[in-house]
């Protein structure tokens, strides 16, 4: 990717001078005489790097630096004076300086700290990406026959550049997917950004999907890059696409068709190059036929359906994904690994997981943390008969007269308690417990629970 300097300095000779020595070294260069000039090129073309001059008419380069370090503390700044101190090179370097250059410039000098600067914003990234590739093992679990052809479908899919369509139940695992293909694609050593459609309100989504410019709107303080723009030569990842409203579904179409982006309040077109991998949990023909979802929009992503099969469905996965929750929630916890009788494990085996891997592995969490023993045996998952609800203060009253009242009392209090375990994010509640968020929504309202205190 073709990295930008942008040269501040009053003199026309010195700009021309250091831009003729960069563009030969390859860099797209951009050029301002002042530190008004300065900010604006810096809002409208975000470049990797600017040399920036000391000494300038008006606002002078020390609070030039301020300026942009405060909007973009990405971009890396090389002062330069011919009239420099110590006590102003430090206080550069205080404010978020990456060098100081005393003039007359020495080009050599000039090229070497260029580089320098540039090299540590590529491993500034790169620590980014790694922190991002290998949280856990993106690897999928299992050797279901089901599973093994998943598998197999996303070595002969990831190396390309084919849009997919992941489909599966909540919880399932279609972030593992996604994560998953772009980690075995050729992308992988660039960005994977996901993106929550149905976390983000729809107000919002606009601006997050393909940024906004500074005023575009009441709390626009400052220019943001959207997610399109930030997976450039990468993978974006659009979670739950079928939640976003038919008008946000119009603009990313015609994304994917162009592919360029125009921010919201602004007039440029943005040129960007993405791998698309989106997913649901909605059975998007039925979405099509109720018009919730746009037709073209569907073909466009659906290049490459990959369907999840959800746990039910793979139950000899079980003891696998068991004996590696276990391995993960013994190593965060810092204990020796526990292990599990064979009575426990036909009791997981059983039951019916309606929230898929997700519920399973919330399950193994808890048993590893609330079990003392180092084995987990039987007695240490009544969980399992109550769907999450433990024995105590939230077992539920049997004095009602009637099934309806007593199943109505289950749910508000499975939901309180749910509620409480996600800090009362609606999002992942919905997720976790398999239920579509609007009727969540729903429900919360019927039973008048806090969502803030799950109660």
């Amino acid at each position: 990717m073709r990295r930008s300097i942008l040269i501040v300095d009053d003199e026309e000779s010195i700009r021309h001078t250091l831009g003729g020595i960069l563009a030969d070294e390859g860099y797209e260069v951009l050029m301002a005489a002042s530190g008004e000039d300065a900010l604006k090129i810096v809002e409208e073309e975000l470049p990797n790097l600017v040399l920036l001059d000391i000494w300038l008419p008006g606002m002078d380069g020390i609070e030039t630096l301020k300026a942009i370090r405060a909007d973009n503390p990405q971009i890396g700044i090389v002062m330069m004076s011919g009239h420099g101190t110590i006590e102003t090179a430090v206080k550069a370097t205080k404010l978020g300086a990456f060098d100081f250059i005393e003039k007359p410039l020495s080009l050599e000098k000039v090229i070497i700290t260029v580089n320098n600067a540039l090299g540590l914003i590529n491993l500034e990234e790169e620590y980014k990406l790694l922190k991002q590739k290998f949280p856990q093992d993106y690897e999928l679990t299992g050797t279901s026959p089901s599973i093994l052809e998943l598998k197999e479908m996303i070595g002969i899919v990831a190396p390309t550049n084919a849009w997919i369509l992941i489909m599966g139940e909540n919880g399932t695992g279609k972030e593992l997917v996604a994560r998953s293909i772009h980690r075995h694609s050729k992308r992988s050593h660039k960005a994977f950004i996901e993106v929550n459609c149905a976390a983000i309100p729809e107000e919002l989504i606009e601006s997050e999907l393909f940024g906004h410019e500074k005023g575009a709107f009441t709390g626009a303080t400052a220019k943001k890059r959207g997610k399109f723009d930030l997976a450039h030569e990468g993978t974006i990842f659009l979670d739950e696409v079928a939640d976003m409203s038919l008008k946000a579904q119009a603009k990313v179409l015609r994304i994917l068709q162009e592919k360029k982006i125009e921010r919201v309040g602004g007039s440029s077109l943005i040129a960007t190059d993405v791998r698309v991998l989106a997913a649901t949990n909605k059975d998007l023909e039925k979405e099509m036929e109720e018009g919730r979802f746009r037709q073209d929009l569907f073909y466009r992503l659906n290049v490459i359906p990959l369907k999840i099969p959800p746990l039910r469905d793979r139950k000899e996965d079980i003891s696998l994904l068991v004996e590696r929750f276990l391995g993960e929630f013994s190593a965060k916890e810092r204990e020796a690994q526990k292990s599990i009788t064979d009575d426990a494990l036909a009791a997981l085996t059983a039951h019916d997981w309606p929230g898929n891997v997700r519920e399973l592995k919330n399950i193994i969490e808890r048993l590893v943390i609330m079990t003392p023993d180092s084995v987990i045996s039987r007695k240490d998952i009544p969980i399992l008969d109550k769907l999450g609800l433990d024995t105590g203060e939230d077992e539920i009253d049997s004095t009602s007269d009637s099934f309806r009242e007593a199943k109505m009392e289950f749910e508000k209090q499975y939901l309180s308690k749910k509620l409480r375990e996600f800090d009362g994010n609606i999002s992942k509640t919905a997720e976790a417990i398999g239920l579509e968020r609007s009727n969540l929504h729903r429900k919360i309202k019927a039973f008048g629970l806090d969502v803030k205190n799950g109660s």
